[in-house]
């Protein structure tokens, strides 16, 4: 894994000559952060040593350099799921890069359903303030490398309180209104059933996607400060009347894009 990680590393480094400190996965239609970007260098994944690719609607495959507010960033554009059958170490593999690469900060979207109706509905951000793992593994199982990280990685602060802190006095400049609240990741990648979701909700949670905690779960073991934002597209199954569509979440992200893209602008400026 090590060496794998370092091969994808020394490739990405012959493309640019940057030293950013913040990486940006985008989720499912939330690519309008790419138009803020100056200074661009795109590298498609499948060129990338160990790189897979992603196969979802809404994700492109590239990974792309850039400067946005003056600072050098590293942007995903499309991210991996376990449900496209990839393996857990695939679906993070970037994560262990963007550490060789000597990235210091990590920035996470997604697209989710909302399930507590007193914080969320559709078209609401919502910073991710803790997690819950519903996958049926996670990216840390199996031989651990101690030049990555420990063993027993501590997971008490998630999501950086400074990072969150700095997310606040940022919206409170762009009035941009959000909430604070509780991810679920589930597998997928069908909508999850009535049932599921009652007992998600009892498990105290806001919302629930299918990416994000496996990210989150590497970034902190690697000692990455990590932020994440959850664009709430749709309410979870039994909440809404209608049935999902991937299009619609799709739509829904898009409109909220350009939103989340001024405010992880102004974030990036003060890393």
């Amino acid at each position: 894994m090590y060496n794998q990680a370092l091969e994808a590393k020394n490739y990405i480094k012959k493309q640019f000559k940057g030293n950013p400190k913040t990486a940006i996965v985008l989720g499912s239609g939330l690519t309008s952060i790419m138009d803020e970007l100056t200074d661009k260098v795109e590298m498609l994944y499948e060129d990338i040593p160990n790189f897979v690719v992603s196969t979802v609607k809404g994700h492109t495959s590239k990974l792309v350099f850039g400067k946005l507010n003056g600072k050098e960033v590293l942007l995903m554009s499309g991210r991996f799921h376990f449900y496209e059958g990839y393996t857990m170490r695939e679906i993070t593999f970037p994560i262990y890069v963007f550490k060789l690469l000597g990235i210091e900060n990590l920035i996470l979207t997604n697209s989710c359903g909302g399930i507590n109706t007193d914080k969320v509905s559709p078209g609401s951000i919502m910073v991710v303030n803790d997690f819950i793992n519903l996958m049926p593994s996670n990216p840390l199982v199996g031989e651990n490398d101690e030049r990555f990280g420990t063993r027993f990685p501590d997971m008490t602060e998630p999501y950086s309180l400074e990072l969150r802190a700095i997310a606040e006095s940022k919206a409170k400049l762009l009035d941009i209104p959000y909430v604070e609240g509780t991810y679920t990741g589930f597998i997928g990648p069908y909508y999850e059933s009535k049932a599921e979701i009652q007992m998600i909700k009892r498990m105290g949670s806001d919302a629930v996607g299918m990416s994000t905690v496996p990210e989150t779960i590497v970034s902190n073991y690697l000692g990455l400060n990590t932020l994440a934002f959850a664009t709430i597209t749709n309410m979870a199954t039994g909440i809404q009347k209608m049935k999902h569509s991937h299009d619609n979440v799709v739509k829904m992200a898009n409109e909220a894009s350009k939103k989340l893209a001024l405010w992880i602008k102004e974030i990036v400026e003060e890393l």
